[in-house]
């Protein structure tokens, strides 16, 4: 399996959960991810990034309240999806799934080496065209999966400002201290507070990273 035809196959799966079907169901997750992350402005040029953020939360991350568990984890119990013998390898390498905040190290050759914030795990993840134009000092929350003992990123990426990392560094060490707190909430959240540093762009980054919202942002 390669890179496109793994995505071909996500394509594939999260249309099945975007259907006419699971109208209710898309219809409450908008709901909950954009009241969680921000509105959504279709005339903004970060709109497909930020569906691509959507999208994937949708399907690998939020439990559907039919079946209480992820269409990841559920959409091969579907008849109706058809999967062929590439859809399933792409369901493997899907729960492969890491969602983390990662720091920008190096270039080497295919790669990009970068580390894990919340692990401090390094690890060398193969470049595709969603990772040119990096701002190499800047922290950023994507998706990794492991396919062909190598690592790559997903479509979805949320770049944070170099000014917020003193913040997310302190947010990252609360969890690591505190098994019962959310990963997943704490990137909701952070990604949240990026979109609002993007709308509100006079005001100064530390009052849209931090837990005293003053400003009512």
């Amino acid at each position: 399996m390669n890179y496109e035809t793994l995505q071909n196959s996500l394509q594939k799966l999260i249309g099945h959960y975007t259907s006419e079907e699971f109208k209710e169901e898309l219809t409450l997750a908008k709901k909950e991810f954009f009241d969680n992350t921000g509105s959504l402005d279709v005339s903004k040029p970060y709109f497909n990034l930020r569906m691509h953020q959507f999208y994937e939360w949708y399907f690998l991350t939020r439990p559907m309240k039919s079946y209480m568990q992820t269409p990841l984890v559920v959409c091969d119990q579907h008849r109706d999806l058809r999967l062929t013998e590439d859809d399933l390898q792409a369901i493997q390498v899907l729960k492969t799934n890491q969602h983390s905040f990662f720091e920008f190290i190096k270039t080497k050759d295919d790669f990009i080496t970068v580390k894990d914030l919340f692990t401090m795990k390094k690890m060398d993840v193969f470049q595709s065209n969603f990772v040119f134009g990096f701002d190499q000092k800047e922290y950023f929350q994507a998706r990794v999966v492991e396919m062909n003992n190598h690592y790559y990123f997903l479509k979805s990426f949320c770049f944070h400002p170099e000014s917020a990392q003193k913040f997310i560094l302190e947010q990252i060490k609360l969890h690591q201290k505190n098994p019962d707190l959310s990963k997943e909430d704490l990137l909701l959240r952070l990604n949240k507070m990026r979109y609002k540093f993007e709308q509100y762009k006079h005001v100064k980054p530390e009052l849209i990273y931090t837990n005293d919202n003053k400003l009512g942002l």
